[in-house]
């Protein structure tokens, strides 16, 4: 099972010392959060894409390069890639590259996005955001396994004899989750192509969460890709840690108070009980992470976001010690303990080529 960060990317005021930090300030805290992450054990970090303040991710596969060029084994991943805004040909090709660079290190997230005036900005209407997103994936989809293609669609122009370059590493194309947290036509496509489905688990109680993961694991099986058991899931989460859980409250209050994604609604304490964040001692995240699997069954990929709510990046990598140093650990010893063998584990490049390689050389199994 693979644990790590993701990173929304805002550019959040401190509310215990009034300080914002610069967008240059924000985005190399991000680069040092991913370093980090890799350097206490963590095996995924993942940037989310946004092009409206109060974000700085705006170029995802700019960011990864350089995180690339910088670690070693970590997978690069996207907690967002706008499959909508964004044309699927300058994806295909932006990811492939990035692929190649990083050695097969890169999977991605693909999302729609929720915020409305970002779809004029790009000449789309938030309206045709679930038509656009199926139209769109069905053609990165060809684009990363057609030498040459041709399509055309509503909502971009038509392509004749086209071929993306580079091609994907290996002639593997890079995994794809598709993220959503309130959409089943999402969960339904991510089933239709046997990719992963993400739910981010962050503002949702786990009733709503659990409904979309198991229409999502009953279409993978309708479609012939596995058992529902063997559909990959990932899941978000919040957390907020210290030695001693009073001391966890008491420091992170102030953050959620007056974070705009929190200020004004209900209380920390109705939060954490409503929702899966969890602000407490290690062993409480340990305690709560693990009920995940009680509700959704296993799954494959666990995503962290620690760095949010304007948290002074000193803190953020306190917390990263605290969760690759005594959280961590025991969440994957638990977790194997009792994945049954059927259940497989997140994809990567090194997994996909062997599965490419075994069905070439037995075109009548199925890989």
């Amino acid at each position: 099972m693979q644990f790590g960060i993701f990173s929304v990317g805002d550019v959040t005021t401190d509310p215990t010392t009034g300080r914002t930090p610069t967008e240059h300030e924000r985005i190399k805290a991000m680069v040092e959060i991913a370093l980090k992450a890799e350097e206490v054990g963590l095996d995924v970090f993942a940037t989310g894409e946004h092009h409206n303040p109060p974000f700085v991710p705006s170029s995802p596969t700019t960011m990864l390069g350089y995180i690339a060029a910088r670690t070693e084994r970590i997978v690069l991943s996207t907690a967002t890639t706008l499959i909508t805004t964004n044309d699927p040909v300058k994806i295909a090709e932006d990811y492939a590259f990035l692929q190649h660079l990083a050695d097969g290190r890169v999977d991605l997230m693909m999302g729609r996005g929720n915020t409305g005036p970002v779809y004029p900005w790009f000449g789309y209407d938030i309206r045709e955001g679930i038509p656009m997103a199926l139209e769109h994936y069905n053609l990165l989809h060809r684009l990363w396994r057609e030498d040459v293609v041709d399509w055309e669609g509503r909502f971009r122009t038509p392509l004749q004899g086209f071929t993306a370059t580079p091609r994907p590493l290996d002639g593997v194309p890079p995994f794809v989750w598709h993220g959503s947290i309130r959409s089943p036509e999402i969960a339904e496509q991510a089933a239709y192509y046997g990719d992963g489905f993400f739910h981010n688990n962050i503002f949702w109680p786990a009733t709503h969460t659990k409904k979309l993961i198991s229409l999502y694991r009953r279409r993978y099986e309708h479609y012939g890709h596995g058992k529902a058991d063997q559909a990959i899931v990932g899941l978000g989460g919040q957390v907020f840690m210290r030695k001693n859980s009073q001391d966890a409250v008491k420091e992170f209050r102030p953050y959620f108070d007056h974070a705009p994604v929190y200020g004004g609604g209900p209380s920390l304490e109705e939060f954490t009980r409503e929702t899966p964040l969890t602000v407490g001692s290690p062993q409480q995240v340990i305690d709560r992470t693990l009920t995940f699997r009680d509700m959704f069954g296993d799954y494959q990929r666990q995503l962290f976001l620690m760095d949010h709510a304007g948290l002074p990046l000193k803190t953020v990598l306190e917390q990263l010690d605290l969760l690759g140093e005594e959280v961590v650990p025991v969440l994957r010893e638990e977790f194997a303990a009792k994945r049954p063998a059927r259940v497989p584990d997140a994809p990567v490049h090194a997994s996909l080529l062997a599965a490419k390689r075994a069905e070439e050389e037995n075109p009548e199994v199925p890989a």
